[in-house]
């Protein structure tokens, strides 16, 4: 049965790898943009989540919505009230809110933010559910790419990551958007805890990037949290792209194969 579905946050790493796996199951996918893009592959629903502005179109005969949009943390809150009050005023869509496994327990101004709109979704009166990941793939290759232009890579020490594959996380969004609400979903963590470091090395040697990676040892409670692993979901390993099968990935895109 086709279902319309908008995407805020469409355009980033896993609404990219969304969106056309929600054509390809049969649904209508409207994505939402700030401005107008041409040409554009999938329907777009012009808006703003910051000011409000053309929300309200935007959410119309949604019958659900997957809320991916973010600022980092500086304006993620305000956002979601946003499209909360869009979106009761014109009915009762599924709101579906991906968010970061372990946000209790990390003292990160990002991750207060990411609490703090699952409470207004909780609490918005809107049928809805919630799924928390670990960190992708993706996040360890940003982390080493900002450095690259440094003789070193620097890694905190003591810190593993549980990274997953936003193929993974798009199939599972895919699947909570054809079913009822279901609210708090259980936590989706990729496949193997790794050391940070032990990641980077991966990583560069993927790419055929020689440089050594030095552990840092990082100061801060958030770094605190880290070490002591509040960010990980062990007992939840469901994931089964590997960091390595993702780097082969990668390699094979470099080389054109």
């Amino acid at each position: 049965m086709t279902t319309t579905v908008l995407v805020t946050g469409g355009t980033g790493r896993l609404g990219r790898t969304l969106v056309p796996q929600l054509a390809d199951a049969g649904h209508e996918v409207r994505v939402l943009t700030r401005e107008e893009r041409k040409p554009a592959v999938w329907a777009l629903a012009v808006g703003d989540l910051r000011t409000g502005r053309g929300i309200a179109e935007a959410v119309t005969g949604a019958e659900v919505i997957i809320h991916l949009a973010t600022t980092n943390g500086r304006g993620d809150v305000a956002a979601t009230r946003n499209l909360i009050t869009a979106a009761r005023a014109v009915g009762r869509p599924h709101l579906v809110y991906v968010s970061i496994v372990g946000i209790e327990d990390v003292a990160l101004g990002y991750y207060r933010a990411k609490l703090a709109c699952e409470r207004l979704i909780e609490e918005s009166g809107l049928p809805w559910t919630i799924q928390r990941t670990t960190q992708f793939h993706d996040l360890i290759t940003a982390i080493c790419n900002a450095q690259r232009g440094l003789p070193v890579t620097m890694m905190p020490s003591k810190v593993s990551f549980q990274p997953i594959d936003v193929i993974e996380v798009a199939d599972r969004l895919g699947a909570i958007a054809a079913a009822p609400a279901a609210a708090r979903v259980p936590d989706l963590g990729g496949p193997q805890v790794r050391d940070a470091a032990e990641l980077a090395r991966a990583y560069l040697r993927a790419i055929g990037r020689r440089r050594p990676v030095w552990s840092i040892p990082m100061p801060g409670k958030a770094m605190r949290d880290y070490r002591a692993g509040n960010h990980l979901t062990r007992e939840r390993a469901v994931g089964r792209i590997t960091f390595d099968e993702f780097l082969a990935g990668i390699a094979c895109e470099r080389s054109g194969r």
